[in-house]
């Protein structure tokens, strides 16, 4: 197994301590190469993960969420059951005063999905 395979395969999200914790601030991530597999047909499903947020007590370190978000490449899961696991594992550890995490899948079959949950919707 070669060193990034291992690394995908132990992925965990990390944290770390907020630097300006009396600040309101966004953090916004893009990640233009995420794949899952459609669980119907086994064909991967390409997308951009985008990541928005304003920090609590902790911000996410960037490595951990590169390893956490390749581990879905393996993983059969409809677009929104992605989307809605990234949120809830993000919220979890990270417990942000808001959070957003938009799942814009490249089109299949002519048709074009984008997943949106936020803590505004909630």
């Amino acid at each position: 197994m070669k060193y990034g395979e291992k690394a995908i395969k132990e992925a965990k999200l990390e944290v770390w301590e907020n630097p300006a914790k009396e600040k309101n601030y966004v953090v916004e991530i893009t990640f233009p190469e995420f794949t899952c597999l459609c669980p119907r047909s086994g064909y991967p499903d390409f997308a951009t993960i985008k990541i928005r947020y304003i920090p609590n007590e902790y911000i996410v370190e960037l490595r951990s969420l590169k390893h956490y978000l390749n581990s879905y490449r393996d993983k059969y899961m409809t677009h929104e059951e992605a989307t809605n696991k990234i949120y809830d594992d993000l919220k979890k550890i990270l417990s942000p005063r808001f959070l957003e995490v938009t799942g814009d899948f490249n089109i299949r079959g002519g048709i074009k999905t984008t997943v949106k949950v936020s803590s505004e919707e909630e």
